[in-house]
């Protein structure tokens, strides 16, 4: 979900202030862990309140497991964006140092657990540790071993092997769960692909194994359509090709537990906004509220990520993943769109609702999975109370890009923190948050900064996240007034000087880079 690239250049010239490492030590990891079964949410909750072991999460920003802090004791954020100016007690950011550009956010992992101060700060917190991340590959795998820390999460090779959008079809397939009326084929041609899909019609939506959505999903109507898109789809060992149906986007996260699957609600997504994004098909947001799907497509959003999830488990998949659906607005059928295997860009989402609060985050039914302890959690009652509307509240998120296309150094930027919109439509920082927890009124919400001062606006750069309560979409899946409002506002707080045209180069990344969030 969402993605674009940094600049090629390493420049952010101004240095960002950093937590010393100091600080984040724990000094207590004397506690041995329970051996005793944990018997219900309670019991999960006591664990994680007393956790004394060190756990990472580790990425370009904290924004995925916003606020998982305050639930586990001993958690640390390792960044490479420092997004609030070293204010926030949990996150470590070291200073920059230099290296290769970043192609992707595996890169970033990589040169993070490279660090001298991350080595420094996660051998002074002691032996062994939990280390959680939103990609990762087989270098991050070798890198985490060598500094005694587990990776929470199945292997990459697995990891890879679902991310496939072809793969995530026939595991579909395998579960029961409806995908799209589809073909999955190389393409040689046009003609080629016309022969393959003649039971498809004449609107096709073809996608390569991997990628974002914005980027890698291509509509083809003629062969005009396909000419623009001929060497991607062309050089693909195998795609998927779909009738192209008239549909909404959701997600729904979900966790392969030791007593079965947990289900979050269904999300709304919002896609394609050109206030929001320049990617046609890109994600943008979403929103969580009950009534944003009838109760037949809710359930069987739920019961398809349930079998979903149990498939992944017969592959020896646990933990943490989430599913994007497609949902027929002629047929009400739900179909599924792809498997993303992680943590997601809804994550924060799911794991600060209502019904989180409740009980737990979904984050800690994913986490207990790597702490040793074995488990019992009633999983059809849970799931049952997570589905119940009364159990939901009305949340919405905007996911920020800069849809201009000149290239700024940015000399201004918006803190992040608790925000006001005002009567006149214009908006005011009201105090540094480190995530959604105070905002209270659909007139406030909480942002969370990526670009800053001494980076560059470009056609795709992440700007922030935008968090406020109630919706920001209407019945029609248009934007609201409020949200305009709002995006206006933030947009405005960016201010840069122009980049010379003979600059630009070496600043501005290819469209489509790779997954930042």
């Amino acid at each position: 979900m969402g993605a674009t690239k940094p600049p090629k250049t390493s420049k952010r010239r101004k240095k960002r202030a950093k937590a010393p490492v100091s600080r984040l030590l724990q000094s207590d990891h004397s506690e041995s862990k329970p051996q005793r079964k944990l018997i219900g949410v309670p019991d999960l909750r006591r664990f994680f309140y007393r956790n004394t072991e060190p756990v990472y999460f580790i990425s370009a920003t904290p924004f995925n497991l916003l606020g998982m802090d305050e639930w586990v004791r001993g958690l640390t954020f390792i960044s490479a964006i420092d997004c609030f100016d070293g204010e926030h007690p949990n996150v470590f950011v070291p200073t920059e140092i230099e290296h290769e550009p970043w192609t992707s956010i595996e890169d970033i992992n990589n040169y993070l657990l490279s660090h001298p101060e991350v080595i420094e700060l996660i051998k002074k917190r002691g032996n062994g540790g939990k280390a959680v991340f939103l990609m990762f590959d087989e270098k991050t795998e070798e890198l985490c071993k060598k500094l005694g820390l587990e990776v929470c999460f199945p292997t990459a090779d697995l990891r890879n092997k679902i991310d496939d959008k072809v793969e995530t079809t026939r595991i579909a397939d395998r579960a029961g769960v409806q995908s799209v009326p589809n073909v999955l084929s190389k393409v040689e041609s046009y003609q080629s692909l016309r022969e393959l899909t003649t039971e498809l019609g004449n609107d096709l939506v073809i996608q390569t194994a991997y990628g974002d959505s914005g980027h890698t999903t291509f509509f083809i109507s003629n062969e005009a359509d396909f000419e623009k898109h001929a060497a991607e789809i062309t050089e693909a060992p195998e795609v998927k090709i779909m009738k192209r149906i008239r549909c909404r986007g959701a997600a729904i996260e979900a966790c392969v537990t030791q007593n079965g699957t947990i289900v979050g609600p269904l999300m709304t997504e919002l896609v394609g906004f050109k206030e929001l994004t320049p990617y046609q098909g890109g994600w943008c947001g979403n929103e969580v509220f009950a009534g944003a799907f009838s109760v037949k497509m809710r359930n069987q959003a739920r019961d398809s990520a349930m079998a979903f999830g149990d498939e992944l488990g017969a592959m020896g998949y646990q933990g943490y993943f989430e599913l994007d659906f497609l949902l027929d607005m002629d047929t009400d059928k739900v179909y599924l769109g792809e498997c993303n295997p992680r943590i997601t860009g809804a994550s924060s989402m799911t794991n600060l609702a209502a019904f989180a609060h409740a009980d737990a985050p979904l984050f800690l039914f994913h986490l207990l999975e790597w702490m040793g302890v074995k488990s019992k959690v009633n999983v059809e009652r849970l799931n049952n109370r997570w589905a119940d509307p009364e159990s939901i509240d009305s949340w919405s998120q905007l996911v920020m890009k800069y849809t201009g296309d000149d290239v700024r150094n940015i000399s201004t930027a918006p803190k992040s923190g608790l925000w006001e919109l005002d009567e006149d439509g214009s908006i005011h920082h009201v105090r540094m948050q480190t995530h959604r927890r105070t905002v209270q009124h659909e007139n406030r919400a909480f942002f969370l900064r990526i670009s800053g001062e001494g980076d560059y606006l470009y056609n795709g750069a992440d700007l922030g996240i935008l968090v406020s309560p109630g919706r920001f979409m209407t019945d029609e899946f248009e934007l609201t007034e409020r949200a305009k409002k709002w995006t206006h506002g933030i947009q405005a707080q960016y201010q840069g000087s122009p980049v010379p045209a003979e600059e630009t180069e070496e600043v501005k990344p290819e469209p489509g880079g790779f997954k930042l969030l």
